[in-house]
């Protein structure tokens, strides 16, 4: 086997690490919700164009990662949250193979090319992404593949249509994801660092290549939008105008907003921000041009990203792309320098390393402390984690005597592998809401009361998730609604009382029936995740 796909088997098994072990560990979120209600929705009705949350057109997001998760949910069913998150899981693997892919054929160097990959395998939001069904990791990873090929378009002396092809589909692919989100925030960031280092010579000769892969692009990518907006106007134009108001004024944060990215990368906090100090680190990579090349990448995708008014920090996942090969070449000057760096210098590298080795050793006994009360429920992860960061943090005190950073790294990237297979396991034995009661139980009401449910103003995607179908919402367009029916349910997240709705519901009798609380943590009680129940029935006339 060559020596580039050793290093390429061992990335794989980093990123299945990583990615794909307890990967139903955590509890379902607001965003995977929505994702995979929609997801269900298109296997049960047969939404695959015409994509649907709760019953309603659900225009915001296209359809692209929702099918492969409908098809991963038809092949595991739609219990487990494994099945619903492999598509994510697999598309974070994608990513960092590509990031690997890419940096070596920009520079040649197989280790510094790896090190990149590994990286981005442990840095805080790919790992995030790639364990959370939401669409983020889609668009991006699609958006790699593509400029991988762009880039192999413009370094190759044939092929340049089948290159040319294949990027735009990817790109394409990534505008199926998430909209012209990674066009801009990955794609244009990477065009323009490329074209000030690298000049995109040979433009001339592929021109035809190029438009090629702009036309393909297009229709590839532009397809669903046309055609649910061709067939389904009214919700296309109303779904638009809300979007539109969201980017202007909802999360709207100062332009300064993400300075702070590079803290974003979790455990490469400090070398990432170390690696973007270009005066300090210029004269003592590898490979100054592609250095350079990153460097820019990075800070062009922070620009543009802090232009647009709305802003979370879930956005800055395309930045963490390019910054991953940027802090690779800072990684690679201290495997190679650590020893002869002066005190200053080497007091950066001791207080990174040593954070991760002073918490491996505490960790048994900060934990048997802290998880006390329920230590018997989780014991077998307990001793496992502790076993394994005491040791990892015992052997980075000893690479940090000796001065040896090649080692340090390999062991952070274990010591993130041992908090995702010991560590996560211990997050759903603890504080539990003891008072959790699903929404799934009020079916018992309905066959008690032969009738049916509505939500009174606004439905939570959690709930409508676990509940397994619909729930009818009567406030429309800020107006309440009156069932036809002389005896329903109504669930109600608290801004309508007993009082409120016997106000509305002139005609009918109240009465609280029961209450839901689908808070999964006692220490975060969200009023969202929390409904009454009331009974109506109709004692006057119509």
């Amino acid at each position: 086997m060559k020596l580039e796909n050793k290093y390429l088997l061992l990335l794989v098994l980093a990123g299945i690490a990583v990615f794909f072990i307890n990967l139903d560990a955590i509890y379902i979120n607001i965003m995977e919700a929505r994702n995979f209600i929609t997801a269900r929705e298109m296997l049960n009705d047969n939404n695959w164009i015409f994509t649907t949350m709760n019953a309603e057109p659900r225009y915001e997001k296209p359809p692209l990662p929702t099918w492969l998760t409908a098809i991963s949910m038809s092949i595991f069913g739609m219990e487990g949250l494994f099945g619903l998150r492999l598509p994510s899981a697999i598309m974070g693997l994608i990513l960092v193979v590509f990031i690997y892919k890419f940096l070596l054929k920009i520079t040649k160097n197989i280790e510094l090319s790896f090190v990149a990959g590994l990286i981005a395998t442990t840095s805080f939001y790919i790992v995030f992404s790639s364990r959370d069904g939401q669409w983020d990791i889609y668009t991006h990873s699609f958006m790699m593949l593509a400029i991988f090929w762009l880039y192999k378009l413009y370094n190759s002396a044939k092929n340049w249509y089948s290159y040319a092809v294949i990027s735009g589909l990817f790109i394409g692919c990534s505008i199926l994801s998430k909209g012209p989100v990674s066009l801009y925030a990955l794609f244009l960031p990477f065009l323009i660092a490329y074209g000030v280092i690298y000049k995109f010579d040979g433009t001339k000769e592929r021109w035809k290549a190029l438009v090629l892969l702009t036309l393909v692009a297009l229709i590839s990518g532009a397809w669903w939008n046309l055609y649910v907006y061709l067939f389904d106007t009214p919700a296309v134009a109303e779904i638009t105008s809300q979007e539109t108001g969201r980017w202007l004024n909802y999360n709207v944060r100062p332009f300064y907003y993400y300075w702070s990215f590079f803290i974003q990368s979790g455990l490469w906090t400090i070398p990432s921000f170390v690696a973007l100090l270009y005066p300090y680190l210029k004269d003592k990579v590898s490979n100054k041009k592609a250095y350079k090349f990153t460097l820019f990448w990075t800070l062009a995708s922070v620009f543009l990203l802090s232009v647009i008014p709305e802003k979370k920090s879930r956005y800055l996942l395309p930045v963490l792309i390019p910054m991953a090969m940027n802090t690779a070449f800072y990684m690679e000057f201290l495997f190679n320098h650590f020893k002869s760096l002066k005190t200053k210098e080497s007091a950066v590298i001791y207080f990174h390393f040593g954070i991760f080795a002073v918490v491996g050793c505490i960790f048994p006994v900060a934990a048997y402390f802290y998880f006390e009360s329920f230590l018997q429920d989780i014991l077998v992860w307990y001793i496992l984690s502790s076993i394994f960061l005491f040791i990892i943090g015992i052997l980075m005190f000893r690479f940090l005597i000796l001065k040896k950073a090649k080692p340090l790294f390999y062991l952070s990237i274990f010591f993130l592998v041992s908090i995702v297979w010991f560590g996560l396991p211990m997050a759903n034995k603890i504080n539990v809401n003891q008072d959790y009661n699903s929404i799934a139980n009020i079916d018992r009401h309905l066959n008690e009361y032969d009738a049916p449910v509505y939500e009174i103003k606004d439905f939570a995607p959690e709930m409508i998730w676990e509940y397994g179908k619909p729930i009818p919402v009567l406030n429309k367009r800020g107006k309440i609604e009156i069932p036809s029916e002389d005896k329903f349910l109504i669930l109600s997240d608290g801004d309508y009382n007993r009082d409120s709705l016997q106000n509305i519901f002139k005609n009918y009798s109240t009465k609280k029936i029961d209450s839901v609380d689908m808070n999964p943590v006692s220490s975060k009680h969200k009023q969202r995740l929390y409904r009454d129940l009331f009974l109506l029935e109709r004692t006057g006339n119509r």
